[in-house]
């Protein structure tokens, strides 16, 4: 998926539709002067629905819809019939969509399932038709109820992504490359930081027909949870990975250090995120001979508190194992 394609954050408003209105139908017929009430009930306004679809991946096709509008009810005829009930508007969502109340910032829902439905405004009932109202005092009402109005609300969608293993590493570190030569993603690749704005999906495909997701996030500097360079806007899409890869280049002026940092910035935002699984890449270690990887991995054994690997996308080395080994990790 292009990055200009991803698209996580929409806002829009939602309207309902109204209840139709009840008849105040009186039954005529011939040699039937005086029938009575026969008005039907109004028919129910539409819902506005959020629905759940795993196969979109992002909020694009949402991108310009900034108003949504349900159908309203029919209202009562004679012979005690019910008007139509309003056509209900229903938005379809990715996987992993969270949906906020725009003016309290309040989490309303999140859609996690395919087909999983959330009424987001509720269409406003019909009202009762002149035969409900019907009694031996009152034999020919000439009343009926209106249609409840509708509901409308300002509401938020942000997508956060549902990918199996997510990069996790300072801007430059090669992650986007990583990911063009594990799948068939086609990132933007440039010898300049902040390369990647916007998080790029790619499926990776492994032995047997299976594949799981990988998702690249735009690199974090420190102070990242605090809004510094792209800041915690793409943060919250970390959240939802099952495993994360960290990638440190090789030529890094201190490799503990720098995953120190990205830790604590993962902390800072959310300390839930350090329940999931680590694991950590030393990229670009084509530049790296025999001798330097053995001092290197004595430092590391020794300092680094997660498993490690050295690899070169560029290369193409170490990239069968680490498949190998986020497959493992994945389903163990």
């Amino acid at each position: 998926m292009t990055e200009g394609n991803f698209v996580d954050y929409v806002k829009m408003h939602v309207t309902s539709g109204n209840g139709g209105k009840g008849s105040t139908h009186l039954h005529r017929e011939k040699y039937i002067a005086k029938g009575g009430p026969d008005g039907g009930d109004g028919g129910r306004g539409g819902h506005v629905i959020i629905k759940g679809n795993s196969n979109l991946w992002t909020l694009i096709h949402l991108k310009f819809k900034r108003h949504i509008r349900a159908g309203h009810g029919e209202h009562g005829s004679s012979g005690r019939s019910t008007g139509a009930d309003g056509e209900d508007a229903i938005v379809e969502v990715p996987l992993g969509t969270v949906v906020r109340d725009t003016e309290s910032n309040e989490i309303l829902f999140e859609i996690t399932e395919d087909g999983e439905e959330k009424i987001i405004a509720e269409g406003g009932m019909g009202g009762r038709g002149n035969w409900h109202f019907k009694s031996s005092v009152n034999q020919t009402p000439r009343y009926a109820q209106p249609g409840i109005p509708h509901e409308e609300r300002h509401i938020t969608l942000e997508l956060k992504v549902l990918a199996d293993v997510g990069l996790v590493g300072f801007p430059n570190a090669g992650k986007s490359t990583l990911l063009s030569v594990l799948t068939s993603a086609k990132p933007k690749i440039a010898d300049y930081e902040f390369t990647t704005l916007k998080p790029n999906l790619g499926i990776v495909q492994y032995r047997d027909f299976q594949s799981f997701v990988m998702a690249d996030i735009p690199g974090i500097i420190e102070g990242a949870a605090e809004g510094k360079g792209l800041g915690y806007y793409f943060l919250r899409h970390i959240e939802r990975n099952s495993i994360l890869l960290f990638l440190i280049p090789a030529d890094a002026k201190d490799i503990v250090e720098q995953y120190e940092i990205l830790l604590d910035e993962l902390r800072r935002y959310n300390p839930e995120m350090l329940d999931k699984e680590r694991f950590v890449c030393i990229s670009k270690s084509d530049m790296l001979d025999t001798e330097l990887k053995s001092e290197m991995s004595a430092i590391l054994d020794k300092n680094l508190d997660a498993n490690y690997m050295f690899i070169s996308s560029v290369a193409q080395q170490g990239l069968t194992e680490l498949k190998d080994k986020l497959w493992k990790m994945l389903n163990d």
